[in-house]
């Protein structure tokens, strides 16, 4: 289990680390993070049941 925690947490830091080099605007970068956000939110409902 702590090992697929682990895998999570770099798997997100590194979706985030793109987030901020792939876009330009603030704006660019709210729709990254609301992007980021649904998938972390589907994973987590797969995950779940």
């Amino acid at each position: 289990m702590r090992m697929i925690k682990l895998m999570f947490c770099l798997a997100a830091l590194a979706s985030f680390g793109g987030a901020i080099a792939g876009c330009s605007t603030t704006e660019g970068f709210g729709k990254d993070v609301e992007a980021g956000g649904k998938a972390i939110k589907e994973s987590a409902r797969e995950h779940s049941n």
